[in-house]
């Protein structure tokens, strides 16, 4: 396992793209903090989208809708999405993210569906400094 801020993500897997053989889940949103908000940045395509252009091994991405604080006290409350275009990277990330929540690990589509996940990271972290808590999503209706 290698884990690495959300600014190195991309250089880190340029740097070791040749050494990468296994799945990659890719939990980064590249964000930008101002007073007035958590905002989203990037050039319109995924942090992961552009990790499976670096790589030879699949990406999957998810775990965005997760409060890392909320981690650190065993398993976080919600649901957790994961996206990706390789099944087996997928299922792998689907089986983790399984273990990590209360609720259910749940297949959110291709890894285009990535761009509205790290998105969504922006919304979780300005509704926890709004309400000083620890958001997550629940899914409702499936």
């Amino acid at each position: 396992m290698l884990a690495v801020k959300a600014e190195a993500a991309l250089h880190t897997a340029a740097y070791l793209a040749d050494e990468i053989s296994v799945p990659v889940l890719s939990v980064a949103s590249e964000l930008r903090f101002t007073k007035q908000g958590c905002y989203p940045t990037g050039d319109g395509s995924s942090v992961a989208e552009r990790t499976q252009a670096l790589l030879h091994a699949p990406v999957a991405a998810g775990l965005h809708s997760l409060a890392a604080a909320s981690l650190a006290q065993g398993k976080a409350e919600g649901d957790a999405l994961v996206c990706g275009d390789d099944a087996v990277a997928k299922e792998l990330a689907l089986a983790l993210a399984a273990k990590v929540v209360a609720g259910r690990a749940l297949d959110a589509g291709p890894l285009a569906s990535a761009r509205a996940l790290e998105g969504m990271t922006a919304v979780i972290v300005n509704l926890n400094r709004r309400y000083r808590g620890h958001a997550g999503v629940r899914i409702v209706g499936l």
